[in-house]
Parts: structure tokens; sequence; C-alpha cells
């Protein structure tokens, strides 16, 4: 292969790489979904939401399983955070200085505009490689060479200012939604400087961010110190109901996706409400469903009432083959809870595991209630699917199955189901035209597949 292609490969290379530098979908990572933390995240981020000039019942915080300390947007009013940055939080106002520079990004159409950037490197990318082949045409190779090689460079130097000047406009929105919520940015600076301490433990350079996406820590808190500081709301302590609620849901967090580190910060002789849903959770991953009941039926004990401690033992006892058991803990969870889907999801589950006919009903009405109120809730579907199939009731199974594939992006078995159910189903009924709309939104995204091959 001669020189001129090698470099002009690399050059397209580049340009894939602009691309790539976008967050992973969200679809590529495993979601979590949990009543109580998405409650949370629900309450601390409307003021913010607000103050963003959106509508709270439009944007989805959605929790990812990933242990690094990232959170970020990728089209639409979604802002995704992961796993890793709640467990190293140190409290709730930390939490909420990230969402609200993430809600910077939404207002700001950030994810729209990106190809903005990436069409200007682009630019400069394809007006090199012209020069460079022009140059090499007459001759001048080495001199064609090195215009491309620096048009690469530029090329990625106008990409990375742009990402910066994103990052540096979410900073500000951030502190300004911070401040119109009357939210200390405290927190907001805490956290950037557990990044820059990050940073220098990774060893990352601090001498400039030329070479970064994001501005470096150290110039992120230089620049919003001085704004924080002189707002009102700078010395406004943090709520301790949100503070109080934030650090359970930490310890619920640690003990699902990391039980080891969860039993080592939370040792036996810790009888706290955290520690006991920390171990809870931990001895439950780590199959020792004794001691996780024990735990749980001590949470119970001193919090008779409270839904979530009764959710998380009906479905302990429900994973290991006692659903029967589970119902009471499940039933007054639902009652005392009545506005989260996924507790009445788990019962409806439950419900349906003891494999008495009786229960169906109950569980039926629950679970459509529960997929009216979420959006994204796929098991529901396979449940209420589970329970027409038990019916007889083949043409709404096969509807239940259209709806959740869908939801996990299986288009092709979507458009199949609905069509299966469209057979079975009177004409021009509500559930006939939903299955209608299905496939035919199934067929189009299909289509759109088979042109982008």
């Amino acid at each position: 292969m001669s020189r001129f292609f090698r470099l002009m490969l690399q050059s397209m290379a580049a340009l894939l790489l602009f691309s790539a530098l976008v967050a992973r979908p969200a679809y590529a990572q495993s979601v979590l979904r949990d009543a109580e933390t998405e409650a949370l995240f629900a309450d601390i981020s409307a003021p913010l939401i607000e103050a963003a000039g959106l509508r709270p019942e439009n944007v989805e915080i959605v929790l990812l399983n990933d242990d690094s300390i990232n959170a970020f947007v990728a089209g639409g009013q979604i802002v995704y955070i992961h796993s890793g940055l709640i467990i190293e939080a140190d409290n709730v106002n930390q939490v909420q200085g990230v969402i609200a520079h993430e809600l910077g990004h939404v207002a700001g159409g950030h994810i729209i505009r990106f190809g903005e950037g990436v069409g200007q490197a682009t630019n400069i990318t394809i007006i090199s490689l012209l020069l460079g082949a022009a140059a090499m045409a007459a001759g001048a190779g080495d001199a064609g060479m090195g215009i491309m090689a620096a048009g690469q460079r530029a090329a990625m130097g106008q990409f990375l200012a742009f990402t910066r000047a994103q990052e540096a406009s979410a900073d500000q929105a951030g502190a300004r939604y911070l401040g119109e919520a009357g939210i200390s940015g405290r927190g907001s600076i805490e956290f950037f400087r557990k990044l820059e301490n990050q940073e220098y433990r990774l060893n990352i350079p601090q001498e400039d961010s030329y070479n970064r996406t994001h501005p470096l820590s150290r110039e992120r808190v230089a620049a919003l110190t001085d704004v924080y500081e002189k707002d009102p709301a700078w010395d406004r302590p943090v709520d301790p109901h949100l503070e109080a609620r934030f650090q359970r849901i930490r310890a619920k967090l640690l003990g699902f996706v990391n039980p080891d580190r969860a039993l080592r910060e939370f040792p036996h002789g810790n009888n706290s409400l955290e520690a006991r849903y920390a171990r809870a959770y931990a001895y439950h991953r780590g199959v020792r469903p004794e001691a996780s009941l024990a735990e749980v039926e001590a949470l119970d004990a001193q919090y008779p009432d409270d839904p979530y401690i009764l959710e998380m033992k009906g479905q302990f006892l429900l994973e290991n083959g006692r659903p029967e058991e589970a119902l009471p803990a499940l039933r007054r969870a639902t009652e005392l809870a009545p506005d989260q889907p996924l507790i009445a999801t788990t019962f409806g589950h439950a419900l349906i595991a003891t494999e008495q006919r009786e229960h169906y009903e109950e569980a039926k009405r629950l679970l459509k209630a529960a997929v009216v109120r979420d959006r994204q809730n796929p098991f529901a579907w396979y449940q209420l699917g589970v329970i027409y199939s038990a019916e007889g009731d083949e043409a709404r199974a096969s509807l239940a199955s259209a709806e959740r594939q869908q939801m996990l992006g299986q288009h092709r078995l979507a458009m199949v189901s609905a069509k299966r159910a469209m057979n079975g189903i009177p004409a021009g009924s509500a559930d006939w035209i939903r299955a209608q709309d299905i496939m035919m939104t199934s067929e189009h995204l299909v289509e759109k597949m088979k042109d982008k091959r």
C-alpha cells in the first residue's frame, strides 16, 4: 500500500474516532431499576429540571451498572448516571451538582449540536486531504503527507475545543440551575475536587486541557468557585431527609454491585439502617439467604411501615423460592406505596409464582396498572403475557410480547408478535390499534436497519 493511501486511511480513521468519543449507548450497558432509587432521583432533580425550563415528567434519570465515576446524556431528555458515581459520592448534594451539569447539556441541545463539532473537524480533514493530494500530484510527496498530518491534528484540536466549550457551558448552566433552585453549589465543587484527585492518581497530565474532551477539573473549580460562593444558597445546608435517603440508597447499591466492599465498609456490629441495608443485599447476592433475611427482619422490626424494606423482604423471599411467604410483605408495600409500579410488578410476579390461578386476576390488575404508570417495564409485560397465555388468550399474550420486544429493541420479533396479535384481536379495538402501531413502527425500524447495511 502506498504511503499516500495509508495516510488517507489514517485520516478516515481519525474521523471515525470523533463519533466514538460520544458516550456509549445506554442499551450497551445494564440499566438498574429500583423503586426507592428512582423516587429519590425524581425528588432531588425536580427543582433543577424546572430551573432548566424543562418539565419533570419528561425528564428521566437512569441508573447504569457501571463502576466508573461518570454521568452523561445521549439524546432526548434522559440523564444516565453510573452506579460508580453514586457509590463514590459523599452526599446527595454532590449528585445534585452532577445532575445540574447534565441538565445543562440537555437544555443546551448539546447532543443535537454534536454534529456541528464533527462537521467542522471533518471539513478541516477533507480540505487537508485535498491539499495534500494536490501537493503529492505535483511531486511534493513529503510536503503532501505533512499537510495531511497537520490537518488531522488541526481537526482533532477543533473537535476537542468544541466539546470543551460544551462542557464549560454545561458547568455554567448547572450553576445557574442550582442557584435558582436554592441548592448549594458546594457539592458540585466537592465533586470536581474528587475528580481532580482521581486525575492525579491516574497520572493524567495537569499542565493544560488541550488534548482533552473536558476542561481539567482544577480549571472547572477555578471557574465555578466564585460563581457558587456569591450565590445566596452557598451556605444552605443539605436537606437532612434527602441526605438520609441518599445514604440508604448508596448502601443498598453498594451491597448489590460490590458485596465484598459492602461487607468491609459495613462490618458486623454496625447495626445502622445503612449497614443492615448493605449487608442484606451483599448476603443476598452471595447466596446466603438466612443471613440476608435476618438483616431484613431486623430492619422490618425497627421500621414496620417502610415500603422499601417490605419490598426488599418480599423480593428476597420470592427469589429464594418462597413466593407464598413473600405475598404479605409485598401486599403491604404496595398499599403503602401505591404509586410505585416496580413494587406492584414484583407483587404481581410473586402472585403468579405461587402458580395458584385464584391469584391471577389480582396479578393482572396490578400489572396492567404498572405498565400504564411505567413506560419502560418489559418485565411487567412479560408477566402479563404469562397470565394471558394461562388464560388461553394467545392474541393478547402476543401483544404483551410485542410490547416487551419493542422496549428491548427486538424490532423484528416485535413485528411478528404484533401481526400475530392483530390476527386474534377484534379489528378496530383499542388493543388491535395498539398492535397495529407496534407492527408499523417495527416494520419501519427494520427497514431502516436494512438501509444502513
